[in-house]
């Protein structure tokens, strides 16, 4: 039997595992429901959901890593916000 790897069907499902696997956690479904009204700083989140600022800021890594969520750093302040994601391509 001959066995033929589509590496772009892995890829893709590798993409979809990330974004489900940073979508189990109810915290951070919560941080995307708060950034689909409006960007918010790490701080803000970390307060809003009274945890750490380490522990948003791995929240907030995860999502990022998936692809969900960007952020950006001005000064000492970082900013995220919801990033634009077209579930087809996935």
């Amino acid at each position: 039997m001959r066995y033929i790897l589509n590496h772009m069907v892995q890829y893709k499902t590798a993409r979809l595992d990330a974004s489900f696997a940073a979508l189990s956690d109810a915290t951070r479904r919560g941080v995307l429901e708060q950034l689909g009204r409006a960007d918010a700083s790490i701080t803000d989140l970390a307060e809003k959901f009274r945890m750490t600022l380490t522990g948003m800021k791995k929240h907030v890594g995860v999502l990022e890593q998936a692809g969900l969520v960007t952020t950006e750093k001005v000064g000492r302040v970082r900013t995220a916000g919801l990033a634009c994601v077209d579930w087809r391509k996935r």
